[in-house]
């Protein structure tokens, strides 16, 4: 009987306990709180998506690859390992920011609507992913001027010369 009473006890104690430590750890104002802090927070960050680099690389291979006749984008993308849909949607913006242009048809595909060396990828980055650093505060409105000075600086054209001058490198002959 004793026995029984201890545990009877125990998984009272045990019961109060758990009871206790839920209202403890939930008080309102500290989850608005923290939410505020979140937010705060998350305004001050500096985002660029995943759209923007594949954008990048896929309008770079345009560039190595293009001459006057239109690239398919399946082409850009198999070159590059992209998946096709995404890389048209990437595109499609693009195309209606005149950054590119688009021919139907059996022989159609993507070229440039304006030189490689007139388009920064800034341009690109706010094309697809919206002002960069918008709603930065402080050390973080510091590093969206600096990475926004370096993408504005860097055009396609660069990334193409890079691109060409790193596989060089690693390319050699026999």
């Amino acid at each position: 009987m004793g026995a029984r009473r201890s545990a009877e006890a125990g998984v009272a104690e045990c019961r109060r306990r758990r009871r206790g430590t839920r209202r403890a750890s939930r008080p309102p104002g500290a989850i608005r709180s923290l939410l505020d802090a979140a937010r705060v927070v998350l305004k001050q960050m500096i985002s660029i998506t995943s759209k923007s680099p594949y954008a990048v690389l896929a309008l770079a291979e345009l560039g190595r690859s293009a001459g006057t006749a239109p690239v398919p984008i399946g082409e850009l993308a198999r070159r590059r390992e992209m998946p096709v849909q995404f890389l048209e949607q990437l595109f499609a913006v693009l195309r209606r920011a005149g950054i590119i242009s688009s021919q139907r048809g059996v022989k159609g595909g993507y070229r440039f609507a304006r030189e490689p060396a007139s388009i920064t990828v800034l341009e690109i980055v706010e094309l697809l992913d919206g002002p960069l650093g918008r709603d930065a505060e402080g050390a973080f409105a510091d590093a969206a001027a600096a990475a926004r000075r370096v993408l504005a600086e860097t055009t396609i054209a660069d990334v193409i010369e890079r691109e060409m001058r790193e596989a060089g490198a690693s390319m050699y002959h026999i």
